[in-house]
């Protein structure tokens, strides 16, 4: 279990229940279970009062945990017949972003994600979710081959932000990112995504533009990182805790702004706690918002979606 910086209390109880059993389990006739479990209750509760008032720059922390499930493990859980799709045919593949066909519930969809890795060699090879120009053309790319053959389009959304590099801006990134938000708003077909865990700036937007946007309770989506933001501010990162306030990224404050539609709950602990759990959960969101999807005409579909954006923060306001 990997522990974020408020979860050491925590870590502390756990780790003595577990010395406990380790210590009966070489010690033949030591029962220490009575004791082992008082902590596991103690660490319960402590858990639960952990994360019951989450402020932001807690949510953060939680939303980059290296143990969360990624955009990979919700494919390989919830869809099947999964056939992935590469490449944009002008200039590489971009493991940054996944996506192909698939069936979700027996129903044929096309599923796009950012996929972040899971270790050293992986979060290299996925360059840690930041896609390249090439990645969100692929994107496109999948979205054309939705409309075409009327399929519903899925995104999960996990990523810092588009790839800054050098290379990257050299090939468009800009223009890429702005192509792919363009086709989110264009196709004639349900669109709908997740912010699974972070919705990092354009290279968020791009994936989410959608006619239903849900989030994980304890993901964080904003136009910019804390870290980011505070440098901007106040020349300074290290005010990223403040930064993180303002920037009112909290699945709770989004959904008060009327930018999201609605809040999947996590276990308690957050999804890295309990991955089959967390994932189910958000297989039951995504039939759920197919389902009030399906049936409805193209040109409706296109509608509903832009003019879900252009009132974007006047439920905000009106509070």
């Amino acid at each position: 279990m990997n522990y974020l910086e408020f979860e050491k209390p925590l870590a502390e109880i756990e780790g003595k229940a577990e010395e406990l059993r380790a210590l009966a389990r070489k010690s033949e006739g030591m029962n220490v279970e009575k004791e082992a479990a008082a902590l596991d209750k103690k660490a319960a509760d402590m858990l639960k009062d952990l994360y019951k008032n989450l402020d932001p720059w807690r949510k953060c922390q939680v939303a980059r945990h290296p143990d969360r499930p990624h955009c990979k493990d919700y494919i390989e859980a919830l869809f099947s017949e999964y056939t992935p799709l590469a490449g944009d045919r002008n200039f590489a593949e971009d493991h940054a972003i996944m996506g192909g066909l698939a069936r979700l519930n027996d129903q044929p969809v096309v599923v796009i994600g950012q996929e972040k890795g899971s270790d050293t060699k992986t979060r290299i090879e996925r360059n840690f979710g930041m896609a390249r120009p090439e990645g969100y053309r692929k994107a496109i790319r999948l979205m054309d081959l939705a409309n075409r053959f009327k399929l519903p389009v899925v995104t999960l959304v996990d990523t810092p932000g588009a790839y800054p590099g050098k290379g990257a801006e050299e090939r468009g990134q800009s223009e890429a990112i702005a192509r792919c938000t363009q086709k989110c708003l264009e196709i004639g077909v349900p669109l709908i995504s997740v912010i699974i865990g972070e919705g990092g700036s354009g290279g968020a937007v791009a994936l989410a533009t959608a006619n239903r946007v849900a989030m994980l309770e304890h993901s964080i989506y904003s136009v910019i990182t804390p870290e980011g933001c505070a440098s901007i501010l106040w020349k300074d990162a290290e005010r990223m805790k403040e930064a993180a306030m303002a920037l009112r990224l909290t699945a709770q404050d989004l959904l008060k702004l009327g930018v999201i539609d609605r809040i999947i709950t996590e276990p308690a602990g957050g999804a890295q706690r309990d991955k089959d759990a967390a994932i189910k959960a958000v297989g039951k969101e995504l039939a759920a918002m197919l389902k009030d999807l399906s049936g409805r005409k193209p040109a409706d579909l296109v509608k509903d979606r832009r003019q879900k954006f252009l009132a974007m923060g006047e439920k905000g306001l009106a509070a």
